[in-house]
């Protein structure tokens, strides 16, 4: 694209949200600890990054308004401004709510299906300036090359149009790629598009890095997946959650692997923490990648093994996003928080306290088998 066409761009784009009230002469600045107040739109906003988005933005001093179905924790943050709807817009009110407002900026972390987003996008185009779209690692090709790069080819799917994320969820990142493109069409040169790979911390239900922390905290032996210098990328969710509000202060665009931390990870350092955070005299036990891959409907979250098609999987380059502002805490205090958090949000919210990972009874087989191999090769 020519730079006079880059310009001819940004001035339509002015000149479509001239008549919303929104400032656009002013030069993107760097976050300042008092940063202009901003109006930000979230959709979503009750799950998980949602809270944390949301905690973040009012820690800066902006003004935030949910739109959502209102069925996720809806006693979350009464005094909110809360918009009801749904984002597919054949369903009940649909979209409706959101017909009258203007905001700087609208952060999108409920995007599944391309045509929801493009009717999202395209309704709120003229009255926003900025849309951040949450997709993920996920929405590139598979097998993920080593140290990708944001231009490694994206994933597709045979029919774009299908609605359905396939019985494995082996559409998942195509569609994310999907809605991607959906966002960028809808407000070109508007858009900001993010890729994380595996979201951490408290308040995670999902329970998969959570697995972790809290298998070490029960204690005895521990079946853990590969080699201590296996390569880990994770991204606590308040780190993410903070610099998506410094993107739309500093109204960054482009797409950004969202990783982390910013050096390469060893998963023996992640299991050591756990250990540590959880009970030190349990006792991690190493089972080969290739013995785990022999056992049948047993899986180990968060960690994938650094050989054949997912070598690459926790390799992505953050270049960019760390050039952009983001920062990464310690995976030590990620760990530690999480198993705070999770030991002590029973009693207050049940449900998010599931794990996933293999069962104590799976586990023990595994450990059997794996100690019965070990012996036979001694013998």
């Amino acid at each position: 694209m020519t730079a006079s066409r880059r310009q001819f761009l940004q001035w339509s784009t002015a000149a479509a949200l001239a008549s919303t009230g929104l400032d656009l002469t002013a030069t993107p600045a760097k976050a300042t600890p008092k940063a202009s107040k901003l109006k930000i739109l979230i959709l979503g906003g009750t799950g998980f990054l949602g809270p944390a988005t949301l905690e973040a933005a009012q820690a800066r001093g902006h003004q935030v308004t949910l739109f959502n179905r209102g069925k996720t924790r809806p006693e979350l943050f009464p005094g909110v401004e809360k918009l009801q709807g749904d984002r597919d817009p054949k369903k009940g009110d649909g979209l409706k709510a959101m017909e009258k407002g203007t905001w700087d900026a609208v952060i999108d972390n409920s995007a599944y299906y391309p045509r929801m987003v493009t009717a999202s996008a395209s309704l709120l185009a003229p009255r926003v300036r900025q849309y951040l779209i949450l997709s993920s690692i996920s929405a590139y090709k598979e097998p993920n090359p080593e140290a990708g790069t944001e231009d490694a080819p994206l994933a597709t799917m045979p029919d774009p149009t299908q609605e359905d994320m396939g019985k494995s969820y082996e559409y998942y990142g195509a569609l994310k790629a999907l809605c991607e493109q959906a966002a960028q069409k809808a407000m070109p040169g508007r858009t900001t598009v993010i890729r994380p790979g595996y979201i951490v911390g408290p308040d995670d239900p999902s329970g998969r890095f959570t697995y972790w922390p809290a298998r070490f905290d029960r204690g005895g032996d521990v079946a853990v997946p590969g080699a201590p210098d296996d390569p880990l990328q994770i991204i606590d969710v308040r780190d993410l959650a903070t610099w998506l509000i410094l993107l739309v202060e500093q109204r960054s665009l482009g797409v950004f692997n969202a990783c982390g931390p910013a050096q390469r990870l060893a998963w023996g350092s992640v299991v050591a923490a756990c250990q540590k955070a959880g009970n030190p005299a349990s006792k991690p036990l190493w089972i080969p990648a290739d013995f785990i891959a022999a056992q049948k409907d047993l899986e180990f979250p968060i960690w994938a093994p650094y050989a054949g098609e997912t070598k690459g999987f926790h390799t992505w380059r953050n270049d960019r996003a760390v050039k952009a502002g983001l920062r990464f805490r310690p995976a030590d205090q990620t760990v530690k928080d999480t198993l705070t958090w999770y030991k002590g949000q029973e009693k207050l919210e049940k449900g998010r306290n599931k794990l996933a990972g293999p069962t104590p009874e799976q586990e023990a087989k595994l450990l059997a088998a794996w100690q019965e191999a070990a012996a036979g090769r001694k013998g």
